[in-house]
């Protein structure tokens, strides 16, 4: 974990320089792409649809293609989101951030739950590829975040990730702090929603962030 009195090089390298608007265009990827190489951020997120197309910009260098899988609601069937990481493996990704079904937590079917857990885990895994589980901490009771995160610990999730931030979900540093004390060392957390400043950021990292995902992050490295 980096300290809250890091430099604005260190927070870039833990930033996933993200752009997943429905209307994300080529060119907008062109100009992400081009912004993690300057700054030298962690990853760029993007839209499953244009993974090829970014690795064709980054080469081999140290920026890292991050994509979505079941984006933004959650609730597409376990085959579906199996078949969304095959392809992005295939494409280029080097992480997938999982939206959790929601739906099912509501519903009560952690059975449901578990395997789509399990299977968008072991599939991943098997490729190579690290797994961000979303678990949009906003739209759930205290029961159920400790009951998903039951379920990532037992499958083996590399990070936990607050939110999409398409719910209007402000993460906090409480939030953050929150799953640090549930989850094992092992498994780290990527803070997500609203973090739009450094003064924001450094927060996120104070409380015990690992990742940082937002689309601000020009602004954050670039402010003093």
């Amino acid at each position: 974990m980096i300290s809250p009195t890091s430099t604005q090089v260190d927070i870039a390298t833990i930033i996933d320089h993200t752009y997943l608007k429905a209307d994300c265009s080529t060119a907008d990827v062109k100009v992400l792409c081009s912004e993690a190489l300057q700054h030298g951020f962690k990853s760029v997120c993007i839209p499953p649809y244009y993974i090829f197309q970014a690795k064709k910009i980054l080469g081999d260098s140290s920026v890292k293609i991050c994509s979505v899988v079941g984006f933004p609601l959650g609730y597409s069937t376990t085959g579906a989101k199996v078949e969304e990481i095959k392809r992005a493996c295939n494409d280029g990704a080097d992480e997938l951030d999982v939206v959790v079904n929601v739906a099912a937590i509501k519903n009560n079917d952690w059975n449901a739950v578990s395997n789509d857990i399990e299977s968008t885990t072991m599939i991943s895994h098997l490729r190579g590829k690290k797994v961000k589980l979303i678990i949009e901490m906003g739209l759930l009771e205290e029961d159920e975040i400790l009951k998903v995160c039951e379920l990532a610990i037992k499958s083996g999730v590399d990070f936990v990730k607050t939110s999409t931030g398409f719910n209007n979900t402000i993460t906090t540093p409480e939030d953050i702090s929150h799953l640090k004390s549930i989850l094992p060392p092992s498994i780290k957390v990527k803070a997500s929603g609203g973090i739009r400043t450094k003064a924001d950021a450094l927060a996120m990292i104070k409380a015990g962030a690992d990742r940082i995902g937002t689309s601000s992050g020009v602004r954050i490295v670039s402010m003093s």
